[in-house]
């Protein structure tokens, strides 16, 4: 499989709230990282899709622009369209993911977007006011860590 239809797979088994086919793109020891979750390595990455999609609500997701940049990695943007579990609002999260791709896996994955943008949607008034401070980051942050490892059973 080339990176093309690996990331094709990918996300399009996200759009369909797959994440049984979306953990089969990772290697074992894969690394992620993106502004809420910061890096997550080996199961937890797995596991923070399984948790992301198994609470999904009113999710929709389009991915496009999708670029091999040269024969380990490639680039795509993504928009997920759902609400925010905690807080019942609507988030229309827009993301710009690099993958490294080795023997037909994905080994490093980083989603980037606008931590403020995202906060300011899910978390209404608090995001609004304190979405871009460090201490509403790192909040953000700890959280969602605490939550992925309550859902890993730890």
């Amino acid at each position: 499989m080339n990176q093309q239809q690996l990331v094709t797979r990918f996300y399009t088994a996200f759009q369909q709230l797959d994440y049984k086919t979306m953990q089969s793109c990772y290697s074992s020891n894969a690394v992620f990282s993106d502004p809420v979750f910061g890096l997550l390595e080996g199961e937890e990455v797995g596991a923070m899709w399984q948790m992301l999609c198994s609470n999904a609500k009113n999710f929709s997701l389009q991915f496009f622009n999708l670029q091999t940049l040269d024969e380990e990695y490639a680039t795509c943007e993504w928009v997920a369209n759902y609400t925010f579990s905690a807080s019942g609002r609507p988030v229309v999260n827009k993301v710009k993911a690099h993958m490294r791709i080795q023997n037909g896996l994905i080994i490093e994955h980083t989603d980037a977007f606008n931590l403020w943008r995202w906060s300011r949607q899910a978390l209404g008034l608090p995001g609004i006011l304190l979405g871009w401070s460090q201490f509403m980051q790192g909040r953000i942050h700890r959280k969602a860590k605490q939550q992925l490892t309550r859902f890993m059973g730890g």
